[in-house]
Formats: C-alpha cells, sequence, structure tokens
C-alpha cells in the first residue's frame, strides 16, 4: 500500500522532504463480518435516532456554540441533536488513514488500512511486581521501566502514555513527567497526556519543543483519547482535550467506554447502537474543529455482571460487540481501535492467559488499527503488571506474526525435499530447506515453556509468573536509550520546570 503523502519541515523551517516509510505489520488475513449489510444498516439507522431524538450533551458553553455554527440544534439542557444527513457530510471530513510521526521516523506507524499499531496499558494506578513485592502503587520509576520496556520491545508499535499513574508526583504536575519521560526515553510515536484541555495543550507545546512548531502544524505526533461519558455525554475535560489536539492537527480516538447493563443496555445491540452513535457524534464535532482532524473510531464496550455488579472482560457479549463496531468502523472508512489483553484477573495465571486471549484474538479478526491496552492490563485496568507487560508482549509477537499470514512464494513449498531428499517414512530434521530456515521457520515465543518434563523439573519447576518476571527484567536490561539532542533536552527541562510553578490544584477541579 502507498504511504500517506505527507512532508516534514525541520525545526528551522528548512525544505520539506518526503517522511519515510512507516515500518509495522501488516494484516494479511481477511476480516470477520458478523453482521450482514442489511443488519449493518439498523445499526446505523438505530444510532441515527439516538442522535436525532435523543442527542448528546456537550458540557462546555464554546462546544456548544460552534455546534449551533455549524448546524445542530442544541437545547437549554445542553442537549445537541444531530441532523442525520449533517453527520454524513462530517463523517466524510475524517482522513481514513494517516502516518503517525515517530520522534525517531525510522519508528513512523501509519494508522489505518491494513496496517496494525499495538500499545501499552494506560492509566492504571497501582503496578503488579513478583520480584519487587506485589501489588503497591505505581511511581515515576515504574513508568519510566515501562517505557523502557515498551521501547525495547519490536512488537510494541506505540509506547503509549500513563502506562502507570506515577503516584510519587504531585498529580496537577503528572502530566508533564510523563510527557517528559516519554520524550526521554523512547523515540517511537506517542500520545501525550489529555485528561484535561490544559494537559493537552501542554503536551502539544512540548512535542512543538522536539518536533518544531512548523513540523507539528503539518504532522500527527500525538494521540489523544476520549473518552464519552456514557450514557450520552461529551463534559468539559474531554472536549478541552478535543479542542486542543485537534486545532493542533493531532489525533484523537473515540471511545464510548460502555459496560452494558450499567452505563448502556443489558443487551448486544442496545450497546453497540449506542456506543455508534456517542463516537460519530464526538467524530462530528472534531471536524466541526477543524476538517480533517484525524480519528480513530473506537468504542471500549464490555459487560457487567449483573449478580455482583463487577465489570467482566473477555465476555462473549464484549466480543461480539466488538465485531459489529468494528464493522461500522469499516463502513465509515475510519480507522478501528480494538480491545486490548483485557482481564479481570490479579496476577499471570491461567485466567490471565484466557482473557487475554478472548479480547485480543477477536481485535485481529476485525483488522483493529490501533490496539490500546495491549500489554499489561491487570485487575480491570487497576494495575500494570510487570510480568503481564512481558507475557503479553510475547503474545503480540505471536499475533504479529498470525496477522502476517503465510508467504506464497517458491521456496515456501519445500520441493526439492519432498521430492529428492525425504523417503517415505523419513524426516525433514537434516534437510537443506530445514537447516536453512533452523532458527526462523517458527516464531518463537521466549516466554513460554518449551522443554520436555524433565528439562523443565532440572530448570527448577518455573512457573508462568516467573518466567515472565525474568523477562521482564530482560527487557529492561536490554533498554538502550534513544539519543535526545541536549538543547530540546534542555528546553523541555526549562518548560517542565516553569509549568510546575503555574500549574495549580484547582485547574483540576
Amino acid at each position: 500500500m502507498e504511504q500517506p503523502k505527507r512532508t516534514r519541515r525541520g525545526r528551522a523551517g528548512h525544505a520539506s522532504e518526503p517522511l519515510p516509510k512507516a515500518v509495522q505489520p501488516l494484516m494479511q488475513i481477511p476480516a470477520y463480518n458478523l453482521g450482514t449489510e442489511e443488519q449493518l444498516d439498523l445499526v446505523h439507522h438505530y444510532s441515527m435516532r439516538i442522535l436525532e431524538e435523543a442527542g448528546i450533551a456537550f458540557y462546555d458553553e464554546e462546544a456548544r456554540a460552534i455546534l449551533r455554527q455549524h448546524g445542530v440544534a442544541v437545547d437549554a439542557d445542553h442537549i445537541a441533536r444531530f441532523d442525520r444527513e449533517l453527520i454524513g457530510e462530517y463523517l466524510a471530513k475524517a482522513p481514513s488513514e494517516w502516518m503517525h510521526v515517530a520522534r525517531n521516523q525510522a519508528n513512523n506507524v501509519v494508522m489505518g488500512g491494513n496496517h496494525i499499531v499495538f500499545a501499552p496499558v494506560a492509566g492504571p494506578p497501582y503496578v503488579e511486581d513478583i520480584s519487587g513485592g506485589g501489588r503497591r502503587e505505581g511511581t515515576l520509576a515504574d513508568l519510566i521501566n515501562f517505557i523502557k520496556m515498551a521501547q525495547t520491545s519490536p512488537y510494541i508499535h506505540n509506547q503509549g502514555t500513563e502506562i502507570v499513574t506515577p503516584n510519587d508526583v504531585p498529580y496537577q504536575e503528572r502530566h508533564l513527567d510523563i510527557v517528559y519521560s516519554h520524550f526521554k526515553y523512547g523515540d517511537k510515536p506517542t500520545m501525550g497526556q489529555y485528561p484535561i484541555g490544559m494537559c493537552a495543550r501542554d503536551s502539544v507545546d512540548m512535542a512543538r519543543i522536539v518536533f518544531g512548531s512548523d513540523f507539528v502544524d503539518n504532522n500527527t505526533v500525538l494521540l489523544g483519547v476520549v473518552n464519552v461519558s456514557s450514557p450520552r455525554r461529551l463534559d468539559d475535560r474531554m472536549l478541552g482535550l478535543m479542542k486542543a489536539y485537534s486545532r493542533s492537527g493531532q489525533s484523537l480516538v473515540m471511545t464510548p467506554f460502555i459496560l452494558a447493563g450499567a452505563m448502556g443496555p443489558a443487551t448486544v445491540l442496545g450497546t453497540v447502537a449506542q456506543a455508534n452513535a456517542e463516537a460519530i457524534a464526538a467524530i462530528v464535532f472534531a471536524q466541526m474543529l477543524n476538517p480533517g482532524t484525524p480519528c480513530v473510531y473506537g468504542p471500549f464496550l464490555a459487560a457487567v455482571d449483573l449478580q455482583s455488579g463487577s465489570p467482566v472482560f473477555g465476555s462473549a457479549e464484549s466480543v461480539l460487540a466488538q465485531m459489529l463496531v468494528a464493522q461500522m468502523a469499516r463502513r465509515y472508512n475510519l480507522p478501528f481501535r480494538g480491545a486490548g489483553t483485557y482481564v479481570s484477573t490479579k496476577t499471570v495465571d491461567a485466567q490471565a492467559g484466557y482473557e487475554s486471549v478472548m479480547s485480543m484474538f477477536s481485535s485481529l479478526l476485525v483488522r483493529s488499527n490501533f490496539v490500546l491496552h495491549g500489554a499489561g492490563w491487570l485487575e480491570n485496568g487497576l494495575t500494570s503488571g510487570y510480568e503481564k507487560f512481558a507475557w503479553d508482549n510475547e503474545m503480540l509477537g505471536v499475533f504479529q506474526r498470525l496477522l502476517g499470514g503465510v508467504s506464497w512464494d517458491e521456496e515456501e513449498w519445500a520441493m526439492e525435499s519432498i521430492l529428492n531428499e525425504v523417503p517415505p517414512g523419513g524426516h525433514h530434521l537434516g534437510t537443506a530447506h530445514t537447516l536453512k530456515r533452523f532458527r526462523t521457520a517458527f516464531h518463537r515465543a521466549d516466554v513460554f515453556d518449551y522443554h520436555s518434563y524433565e528439562q523443565w523439573k532440572t530448570n527448577g519447576f518455573p512457573s508462568a509468573v516467573e518466567r515472565a518476571s525474568s523477562k521482564a527484567q530482560q527487557l529492561l536490561d536490554s533498554y538502550e536509550q534513544p539519543p535526545l539532542d541536549a538543547s530540546i533536552d534542555e528546553e523541555l527541562l526549562a518548560f517542565v520546570a516553569r509549568r510546575r510553578t503555574e500549574v495549580l490544584p484547582s485547574d483540576f477541579e
């Protein structure tokens, strides 16, 4: 596929030149379709009824004014009701794919098409670290460790954002340390910080220091997640993020977070219709802010256990819902954000394996373009696990190999071995074909145990969590810090120091 034609400008406004081509896996397996075209028409129809009749609340005065200027009816209760023809007009302005530019442009990725991007977990306040004593509050040192592991991993293409909350930093300053740490310790595409508009603006300003203002004005270097406060509500925090990122040309993932049975109906179809309506409203508003704003369509759908009230991840219903919203993304020609390695369990155990695969495999089947929470998620998203991160990282390698499909090169048929070297009842272990591919023929996940029982016993019966702990340490030991120009680092530190004195706790109220 031809890469998007974007140009770059240097920090001093030097002549533009083509961006390097992205290096990331291509999805070669076909997408699974759960619904027929007629059934997707029904999803669209009922979503339009929600937008036309029930509407979406916008709790921001400027946002409501912008909606009115573009022909949206907004009532005294701040509820916007959208005409379906208007929705079609503005949805068409969102690009179908674009390039997310990294600090090291050899790590650029394309968002959309048949490309997939894996990113780590985001937002947990706790960490699980078996070698470090178990579950505890996350720190800035933990965040930096996770950034280092994401940087080292060949299977993680976006290094994320708040992989764990740095609880040892005052909350009003955390976004500064998070963004600085990502630019300092990684050089893959990053997301910035965006819990409120101010944090998003600071992220953009720091990106301007790293990339140059002209470059940021002409390229996508940050990606923020807009969590619609389901049901049917966009608050001032998320709208502030949208204004900051959209007006600077940065990308947004529109993510209604719906637990069916709580924030959405206790049915798959009702939840899908509501999620679709909420995502569409957010995308349309972003296009009103700045036509062409890069948007990812990405409802985050799970269910509530109606007997206990607890969230349930990796359930059959959440998989079915994801299959349908993914088809809606393809219908609207938008990149799709799929589920990550979501689990309810607290450590790397059998339940973690089951729930992670149930969540992630469905994302692969529906051709997700962006997978957030792809590594490290534990305890319903409350905990980032060192061991879980390492285990998930290995699974991402397996999934990436699966997505690549099969090669149809002539050598893949191994005719020389079959016809001329291996007799009936023989074996292929010593053929030239096998020896040539001895280390590369099949994907190996380092954290999995492939030994015989006797060798496993000799090795001390290492459990899955013990092997994952060793792999996490291996990722950290293999880390090499990417270079960062000293003048840029100095300017970033000066910005952070200045903003620490300006940002107040009241700014987050």
